[in-house]
């Protein structure tokens, strides 16, 4: 049995690697560029779909799913539609009536690229992909299995979850403009909500659905969406801390845009260093959480060590 938090030091690396290249192979399959007019839209998707980005979400679902027998191509196969989600709300997120970036994972985002109307078509055609995904036999042949894998992932992307949580985002930002103390207008708690649900709620869906597909009930489940909790709440931590002070070379996008903007994250409110403190303390419950697992969970383990390691 593995010894809890101690993990393979290249094991992470090597899992992130085969998923990057596993992922890249599925949507280069999945988007052929047809030779007429729709050639731009799906260029446009080929080009925020294929080659960037660390591949977190989908690695999440496979390394739950294959804790409990699943295969690896199905398993990959319903990561791709966490990935096509994720990668639609950066396109939307990156727009100029968004945060109007200009650069994702080094590359010219998708509306600078290409045209914004371009984008949004992009965005909501990966957004339709996904469910096209898990509606597949290829993911299971199981009906009552893609039903609740298309349950959970609606939920996690909308009003709910990570569409919402943007919103909220949105918010903080108008707050900010008229706070003259320049944090934001919310407190802690509302911080921590807003993170729950734009970053968090796609984090954990990636774990819920990989329980999902090995057939594990819901009360089964509950030492994973604990630990897929606190792993999204250290990610959005971290986050902050790299927009405070990381290398916006490194990170392929601009920093520092919140503090800006005036916006309240973890680090206005309670200081670098309790953040940085507040992430470490995350990460470790999130491992304790998978106690009850030994090797077969090392990658997971892997995951949530890296939140605080990882320097973009």
């Amino acid at each position: 049995m593995a010894v809890e938090g101690i993990v393979q030091p290249d094991l992470l690396g090597t899992a992130l690697t085969q998923m990057r290249e596993d992922v890249d192979r599925h949507f280069d399959v999945l988007l052929p560029v047809p030779d007429d007019a729709r050639a731009p839209l799906v260029n446009a998707m080929r080009h925020a779909a294929i080659g960037g980005g660390k591949r977190l979400r989908p690695l999440l679902l496979a390394a739950t799913a294959e804790m409990y027998g699943v295969t690896r191509d199905s398993a990959v196969r319903a990561g791709c539609a966490v990935e096509a989600i994720h990668v639609y709300s950066l396109i939307h997120d990156d727009l100029p009536c968004m945060d109007d970036d200009d650069l994702r994972h080094g590359e010219p985002t998708v509306h600078v690229a290409f045209d914004e109307a371009t984008a949004v078509l992009a965005g909501d055609s990966l957004h339709a992909l996904a469910f096209d995904i898990l509606i597949s036999p290829q993911v299971t042949a199981d009906p009552f299995i893609r039903s609740e894998l298309v349950a959970t992932l609606a939920k996690a992307s909308g009003m709910d979850g990570m569409a919402g949580g943007q919103m909220m985002d949105m918010m903080a930002e108008q707050a900010a403009k008229g706070d003259e103390g320049g944090e934001g207008g919310f407190d802690l708690h509302t911080v921590t909500r807003l993170q729950q649900l734009k970053t968090g709620a796609l984090l954990g869906a990636s774990v819920e659905m990989g329980a999902i597909l090995g057939r594990i009930p819901p009360e089964g489940r509950t030492h994973l969406r604990n630990y897929a909790r606190d792993i999204g709440l250290a990610f959005q931590i971290v986050d902050d801390l790299l927009d405070h002070e990381g290398d916006e070379e490194l990170a392929g996008k601009a920093l520092r845009k919140d503090a800006a903007a005036g916006k309240a994250t973890f680090v206005s409110l309670v200081g670098a260093d309790r953040a940085r403190e507040q992430a470490q303390v995350l990460v470790d419950q999130a491992v304790g959480h998978l106690a009850s697992h030994g090797a077969e969970a090392d990658v997971l383990r892997a995951v949530a060590c890296y939140i605080t390691e990882r320097d973009y």
